[in-house]
C-alpha cells in the first residue's frame, strides 16, 4: 500500500477562460479500485493526464507508483494482437496473455489476427489485458465502456473486480457497482472521497442534499425573522431615544435616564440580533455548493394520426459475403420506447440508418409512415466544431432554447463563447442530444445516446422520457437506462433476433 499525494493542486489550460482545478487536496490508497465520476467537463481526463506528467500545475502531486493511461495508442494495427501486447508488456509469457484474455472472453484465435480486424469491444478487453500484463504500474482507466455492449460490460466489471488499485473514469452505474470500492467525485464545490461504490456515493449524495436543501429552508426563515426582528428592535430604539433628547413641557422629566438607558439596551439587542443574522447568512452560504443542478427537461414530441409509425418484416442486410442482419422483423407504434439491443457489429447502427432512409441494400420490406418527422441523434459526435449558434442555424433550431438545454445539462454560460471543437467528447453529446430536444417529431431515433455522458444528464434524460413519453427507437448498452425507459427490447445477435417482451 501507499498514497497518492495531492497538495494544493491549481491548473487551467493556456488561454483559457477559468480554472479546472483551485487549490485541490486530497489523499488516494494506490490499493483502491477507485471510480472515478463528475459531471462533462469538470476535469476527470486532465485529471488523469496531471498524474501522467503531460501538464504543468501549480502544487504537488506525489507518488511512489508508476501512472499508466488507459487506452494505449496502436502505433501499427496491421500486426498481429500479440504483437501489440508484446510490445505493450515486454517479456509477458505467452500463458499469462492467454490466461488475462480468457478472463475477458477473448477467443485465443484473436492473439494471431492482426489487431485492425478485431471488433472495438475486442480491441478494448485485448488492450486492458496488456494493461494488467504490466508490472509495477498504477492503472489510469479512461472510459472503457463506450465500445462495449452490455456483456462485455458485464464480463470487464468481473475481470476488474478481481484487480486490484487502479482509477476507473466510468458513468455506467451498473458498470462501477460490478468494480469500485471507492468513489472519488468532482463536485461543484470541492473533491470528495466516498468508501463504497457508486449506488453508496449517490444514495449518500442524496441524503447530504436532502440536509442541506431542509437546513436552507430553515435558515431562510430564521435569516427573515431576524431581519424583521431587528428592524422592530431598530425602530423602537431610535424612536426612544428620540423621546429621550425632547423638552418636557413642564418641570425636569426623572425618566429621562431611564429612557436613555432602555435605549441603550435596545440598541444592543437589536446588534445583537444583527450579528446572529449575519452568522445564520454565513451558515446558510456555506450549504447549496454541492447541490448538483439538474433541472427537468422539456420535450414536445408531434402526435402522428395514425398507431403503426414503423413496420420492418423479415429485413437482411449484408456486406459482401457477410450477413450483418438477418429476419428482422418488428413493429414501432406510437407510444412505443423500443431499445435494440446487441453485441457490437450486430446490425444495431445498420438498422436505424436503414429506417432514416440510407441507401444501404437490403432484403425484405422497411415501410415508413408517410411525412412521418424523425429527429435523429448519431453514435458520433466528433465532427463538431465552430461556432454554437451557427449550429444552430445550420439544424434550424432555436439557438436560444438549444442554449437553455444546455444549461440544464450543466453547461456554464463562458461554454458558449468555446469552439465546439474544445468541448470535452460528453460534452459534444449533450449538443447532439439537446438539438434533438429542441426538433418536435413524431419519432425520436437516437443511437447509442448517452456515450461519454455523465451520469446526472442520464438521469435526467430518463425522467425527461418516462415523463413526456415520446415514441423512441434506440441503441444504447446502459443496462439501468434500457431498464428504466424502454418499453420493448429487441435483442440482435447478428444473424438471429430474439424478441424481449415489455420491460
Amino acid at each position: 500500500m501507499s498514497l497518492i499525494n495531492v497538495s494544493h493542486l491549481t491548473f487551467a489550460y493556456d488561454g483559457s477562460y477559468d480554472d479546472v482545478f483551485t487549490d485541490v487536496s486530497f489523499q488516494l490508497d494506490t490499493d483502491w479500485k477507485l471510480g472515478f465520476c463528475g459531471r462533462n467537463g469538470r476535469g476527470k481526463t486532465t485529471f488523469l493526464n496531471l498524474l501522467m506528467g503531460k501538464y504543468e500545475y501549480r502544487g504537488t502531486i506525489t507518488a511512489s507508483v508508476e501512472f499508466e493511461y488507459f487506452p494505449f495508442p496502436v502505433a501499427d494495427a496491421s500486426r498481429n494482437t500479440l504483437d501489440v501486447l508484446s510490445a505493450i508488456a515486454p517479456g509477458a509469457e505467452l500463458w499469462r496473455v492467454q490466461k488475462e484474455l480468457s478472463k475477458l472472453a477473448v477467443d485465443e484465435e484473436a492473439l494471431y489476427r492482426p489487431f485492425a480486424t478485431l471488433s472495438n469491444g475486442e480491441r478494448t478487453k485485448a488492450l486492458l489485458a496488456g494493461l494488467f500484463l504490466r508490472e509495477n504500474n498504477f492503472p489510469l482507466i479512461d472510459e472503457p465502456t463506450n465500445h462495449l455492449d452490455m456483456a462485455a460490460r458485464e464480463t470487464v466489471a468481473r475481470y476488474l473486480n478481481g484487480k486490484q488499485g487502479f482509477i476507473l473514469v466510468s458513468h455506467d452505474r451498473a458498470f462501477l457497482d460490478g468494480c469500485i470500492d471507492h468513489v472519488l467525485s468532482i463536485n461543484r464545490a470541492d473533491i470528495e472521497i466516498t468508501n463504497g461504490n457508486f449506488s453508496t456515493w449517490f444514495r449518500q449524495k442524496q441524503l447530504k442534499d436532502d440536509f442541506e436543501l431542509s437546513e436552507n429552508e430553515r435558515l431562510k426563515k430564521d435569516i427573515k425573522r431576524l431581519a424583521a426582528a431587528a428592524r422592530e428592535k431598530a425602530v423602537w430604539s431610535d424612536s426612544v431615544e428620540k423621546s429621550k433628547h425632547e423638552r418636557p413641557k413642564s418641570g425636569l422629566d426623572p425618566a429621562r435616564g431611564h429612557i436613555g438607558r432602555m435605549a441603550a439596551k435596545m440598541m444592543k439587542r437589536s446588534k445583537s440580533i444583527e450579528r446572529r443574522k449575519e452568522r445564520e447568512i454565513d451558515e446558510k452560504s456555506t450549504l447549496l455548493k454541492n447541490i448538483e443542478s439538474a433541472e427537468t427537461l422539456k420535450l414536445h414530441p408531434l402526435e402522428y394520426h395514425s398507431a403503426r409509425l414503423i413496420t420492418l418484416q423479415n429485413v437482411g442486410v449484408s456486406y459482401g459475403s457477410r450477413q450483418v442482419v438477418g429476419g428482422v422483423s418488428l413493429a414501432l407504434e406510437r407510444g412505443d420506447r423500443i431499445a435494440l439491443l446487441g453485441g457490437n457489429g450486430s446490425g444495431k447502427s445498420t438498422l436505424l440508418k436503414l429506417i432514416l432512409g440510407g441507401d444501404i441494400a437490403h432484403s425484405g420490406q422497411v415501410s415508413v409512415a408517410s411525412g412521418l418527422v424523425i429527429s435523429y441523434v448519431p453514435q458520433d459526435a466528433s465532427f463538431l466544431c465552430g461556432d454554437l449558434d451557427a449550429f444552430a442555424r445550420e439544424k434550424k433550431i432555436d439557438a436560444t432554447l438549444l442554449k437553455t438545454i444546455l444549461r440544464k445539462l450543466d453547461f456554464s454560460r463562458i461554454q458558449f463563447e468555446k469552439d465546439m471543437r474544445d468541448y470535452s467528447a460528453g460534452q459534444k453529446k449533450k449538443v447532439l442530444l439537446a438539438a434533438s430536444l429542441c426538433e418536435k417529431a413524431h419519432v425520436y431515433v437516437w443511437d447509442e445516446p448517452l456515450n461519454y455522458i455523465d451520469v446526472l444528464s442520464r438521469m435526467q434524460i430518463e425522467r425527461l422520457i418516462t415523463d413526456f413519453r415520446p415514441t423512441l427507437l434506440f441503441a444504447e448498452h446502459d443496462r439501468a437506462f434500457c431498464g428504466t425507459v424502454a418499453t420493448k427490447t429487441v435483442e440482435l445477435e447478428g444473424t438471429r433476433l430474439s424478441r424481449g417482451g415489455d420491460s
